[in-house]
């Protein structure tokens, strides 16, 4: 395991890298003993404050209150959390650990040693906006499907697998293929942050620094100590381009105009118009909400909602229909102890209520776009008809 530390002299400081693989039992061990035998004088980790606050307190989490995550506009950021988090979890079980827990024993060694502890990892939400910002719309709805419908592969994982990967001829593989996969995402939640590591670890107090970083991050900072950067740059949350702002009010603006249009040729081809329009809105957003087995209150929220929320940016038919399933079916405790284990299989996150409102909001606004579409060919359609 030693051998995979990287030793850096960056001006007067001399910097030791420590690549881990976050549930790994063997990774544990080298962040104590390497601090042991170092002696820094600053212990950086891979964590930026809410991350700490979470490693530091576990169950805060499950205090999660689903409707709040869905009023405040936070559905995508928790699945992919909860993915991550829960294939970790996973993970660290069958190796008889804990996710995080070699940022816990630099953590915890800081404390025990009186070390100045460094959370050098860019705040996560800033990291997952500037991904979504940079993502075009098809990226975007695959890295949503592959993050939701992804196969639960870690009881294939072993300790020496997660041994071999930390290898610095396996990692540059890993990332090389996360660029091919997703280059936005390896960009910033993989290259940004790189930077923004190395600086925070370069400029820590005192002449001996010590760094416990993810192994896919420990090359990517071992160049980038060496390179100077803006990171106030790296720090901000990308503005909505003016085509962003304008594309969601281009379908609502021409559907209002088509209708009118179509009253204006006569009053039955405008009736068909709206009829299409409230028709194929709320079935398919009913529908969708139905095949994920959604509460009947629920099913009738997204019928209603539909037709309107399509035509105002700012509202999202699911968004309704998963608070009133949420409300009514209210997830307990059980099922957010749950969510590890559920949320990799379709049978776990249909018996899940805490699962169940995420996917009815992803559901019924689903099936809301696909009737906006049909809609709006339909509408269409009946004004070339009536020409």
């Amino acid at each position: 395991m030693k051998e995979n530390l990287i030793n850096l002299k960056y001006k007067d400081k001399e910097i030791v890298l420590i690549p881990t693989a976050h549930v790994s039992t063997e990774s544990v061990k080298l962040v104590k003993e390497t601090i042991e035998e170092f002696n820094p004088d600053s212990i950086c980790v891979e964590l930026d404050k809410d991350r700490y606050k979470n490693i530091t307190n576990p169950k805060a989490w499950k205090n999660t209150n689903i409707i709040d995550v869905i009023k405040d506009k936070k559905v995508t950021l928790l699945i992919v959390n909860l993915v991550l988090s829960a294939y970790q979890a996973n993970i660290a079980k069958k190796l008889n650990t804990r996710p995080g827990a070699e940022m816990m024993q630099g953590i915890k060694s800081a404390n025990e040693l009186n070390k100045n502890l460094v959370l050098a990892d860019r705040n996560i939400k800033t990291t997952f906006m500037r991904i979504w910002r940079k993502m075009k719309f098809k990226e975007k709805c695959r890295f949503i499907f592959s993050m939701i419908f992804a196969k639960d592969e870690s009881d294939d994982i072993s300790e020496e697998d997660l041994e071999e990967l930390i290898k610095r001829e396996n990692l540059e593989n890993v990332v090389i293929d996360m660029g091919k996969e997703y280059p936005q995402i390896a960009q910033v939640l993989l290259h940004e942050r790189d930077k923004y590591l190395a600086y925070k670890i370069k400029n820590a107090k005192g002449k001996k620094i010590l760094a416990i970083l993810g192994a896919a991050h420990s090359l990517g900072v071992e160049k980038e100590i060496f390179n100077e950067y803006d990171i106030k740059e790296l720090d901000e949350v990308p503005p909505k381009t003016t085509f962003s702002k304008i594309i969601p009010w281009i379908i609502p603006i021409a559907i209002i105009l088509l209708i009118i249009y179509g009253f204006t040729k006569n009053i039955n081809t405008g009736i068909d118009q709206i009829k299409s329009w409230f028709i194929y809105n709320s079935v398919l957003a009913a529908l969708f909400t139905a095949i994920s087995l959604g509460h009947p209150l629920s099913i009738l929220t997204a019928f209603i909602a539909a037709p309107f929320t399509s035509l105002n940016p700012f509202l999202a038919c699911g968004w309704f229909a998963g608070l009133v399933e949420a409300s009514i079916r209210k997830p307990t405790v059980e099922d957010v102890n749950n969510v590890p284990k559920d949320i990799f299989s379709l049978k776990g996150i249909l018996s899940n209520k805490f699962l169940k409102a995420l996917l009815i909001v992803i559901a019924a606004n689903l099936g809301s776009s696909i009737g906006t579409i049909v809609a709006g060919t339909s509408i269409i359609k009946n004004i070339l008809g009536a020409l």
